[in-house]
């Protein structure tokens, strides 16, 4: 990867998922010489565990603030504090039934929180062309496809829940500071990430931990959606090779190229588990009442959510075009790195599973929609 032209990079959302995932990168490549100020909120996906190895490798060059972005002032001190000359923005509310449930907090998040980071940038980099705001999104925000055609940089928006319509402002008010203010800009959209560190209430992760203790593989509907999926460390090497060579006020669409529908996605979870730890030896299916020899008989039709999108794909030419990139990890691969890093690391999984992820489902979901 060629190397990125800045020496201090805010990471936002830096402990969840794919913003841990891109840290480790960061301060991992002969690419990048410099710091990371870590910002993130900690909340029920967020956590200092997922920053572990990298607070334990790189005491000097990486820093963690606990701050949310709603708060505006805690948001520009960050900037007084440190000679930051990039922004990479992960930090969001991202579970779209999480905002069928209750959307407030993707408003004050997606919207709010970006706005007051534009803001303080802005303010902080006074006119600077050296600088580079990233903003990272998601596909989601263009609705849904047919069943042929991909998305790509020119689709038009068309969100469909209260998660894909905050992230579509957020990216309003990117591209409005990049033409009003001229802050230098990029933006990215995404497919369906996976991957190690992701948290368990994703598709991914809660079919591979409901499997193995032989609970329910819930699917909805038909099991007939379809979306893209994007191992994260190919997700996480497009970005760095937007910071590294993306034309300012930019958009790049970033893809896996690997659809499935929902179905065979989690059949093809239940059969690579299959490799690793047999259904025919796992102590937690023998033992149920009617012990099953087989994963995919755990998996469970339920009824379809509201406004779900039928099928999502992206079209990432662009960005092979123009900077090179191309996803390495095919699905098959990917799932079978993302089931040995659970099984590799059950300690994790206990952990984000308590408390106040459990206490917020006992909270919420007595008030679920009919």
């Amino acid at each position: 990867m060629n190397p990125i032209p800045y020496q201090t990079v805010l990471v936002t959302g830096g402990a969840g998922f794919i913003g841990a995932n891109f840290v480790r990168l960061l301060l991992d490549c002969p690419g990048f010489s410099g710091r990371v100020v870590d910002l993130d909120a900690l909340t029920y996906a967020g956590n200092r565990d997922n920053l572990a190895e990298v607070e334990r490798r790189f005491p000097g060059r990486h820093r963690f603030v606990h701050a949310d972005l709603a708060d505006f002032a805690a948001v520009r001190r960050v900037f007084s504090e440190e000679p930051i000359d990039a922004v990479v923005h992960f930090a969001a509310e991202s579970h779209v039934d999480r905002s069928i449930l209750g959307p407030q907090p993707f408003i004050s998040t997606n919207i709010v929180g970006t706005f007051h980071l534009l803001e303080a940038a802005r303010t902080a980099w006074a006119g600077r062309c050296d600088v580079r705001f990233h903003h990272v999104s998601t596909d989601e925000v263009f609705g849904s496809l047919g069943e042929d055609g991909k998305f790509c940089e020119t689709t038009r928006y068309d969100p469909r829940s209260p998660y894909s319509a905050s992230k579509a402002a957020a990216d309003h008010l990117v591209r409005a500071y990049h033409s009003t203010y001229r802050l230098p800009v990029t933006v990215s959209n995404c497919s369906n990430n996976y991957g190690p560190f992701q948290f368990p209430e994703k598709v991914v992760p809660l079919m591979i931990l409901n499997a193995v203790e032989g609970q329910p593989l819930p699917v909805y509907g038909d099991g007939g959606h379809v979306r893209d999926w994007l191992f994260v460390d190919d997700h996480c090497r497009a970005i760095f090779a937007i910071l590294a060579e993306g034309r300012d006020g930019e958009t790049y669409t970033v893809g896996g190229g690997c659809e499935k529908t929902n179905l065979a996605l989690v059949q093809e979870i239940c059969r690579l588990l299959e490799e690793r730890l047999p259904a025919a030896g796992n102590p937690n299916l023998s033992k149920r009442d009617s012990p099953l020899a087989n994963y995919t008989d755990l998996i469970r039709f339920v009824p379809d959510r509201p406004g779900h999108d039928r099928r999502y794909a992206i079209d990432f030419a662009k960005i092979q075009r123009e900077l090179g990139w191309s996803p390495r990890v095919d699905l098959t691969e990917g799932l079978r790195r993302t089931i040995a890093w659970l099984l590799d690391h059950p300690e994790w999984t206990r952990r984000v599973r308590s408390g106040e992820y459990r206490q917020w489902l006992e909270r919420n979901y007595d008030h679920r929609p009919e």
